[in-house]
């Protein structure tokens, strides 16, 4: 599974020009399964996401999670992110998990995330989305797992 978080002030998700979710200060996630992603992965993955220390402390030094800080976690699904784009110009989504796989993968990790005690929101997998974002910082961190560990 990879993972795009970006430290938010605020993000929203709008479908067919009606917002479904919109979080304040905290993490806007987005997530893609990978084939051959599991269960592993997706706790792996929530556990790095509410872990990760990128919120200042007083000092201003990034030593708080999204846990510490009371922030919420917004989870947009994107397969694009497993996009290859190493041969031509046109990107292969063949390493994307099939949405079969993915929306139960990307499901396991919500409920990860929930029980971790993380207020969370979440797009509409497989629609067509727009997520509007104020990146705080920027801070922006690429996670990956694979095989349940961190890569």
């Amino acid at each position: 599974m990879r993972a795009v978080l970006q430290r938010v002030r605020q993000a929203s998700v709008t479908v067919d020009a009606t917002e479904i979710a919109r979080i304040d200060r905290g993490l806007l996630a987005l997530v893609c399964v990978s084939r051959g992603d599991g269960t592993a992965d997706a706790t792996t993955l929530a556990d790095k996401t509410v872990d990760l220390r990128i919120f200042p402390d007083d000092a201003g030094k990034m030593n708080r999670s999204v846990a510490d800080v009371g922030g919420s976690v917004l989870v947009v699904s994107q397969f694009t992110l497993c996009a290859d784009v190493r041969k031509g110009r046109r990107p292969s989504f063949v390493a994307a998990a099939p949405p079969d796989i993915s929306q139960p993968m990307l499901e396991v990790y919500l409920q990860q995330l929930r029980r971790r005690g993380i207020p969370i929101a979440q797009g509409r997998f497989g629609a067509r989305m727009e997520v509007a974002l104020i990146n705080d910082g920027p801070v922006t961190v690429v996670v990956d797992v694979i095989d349940g560990q961190v890569r």
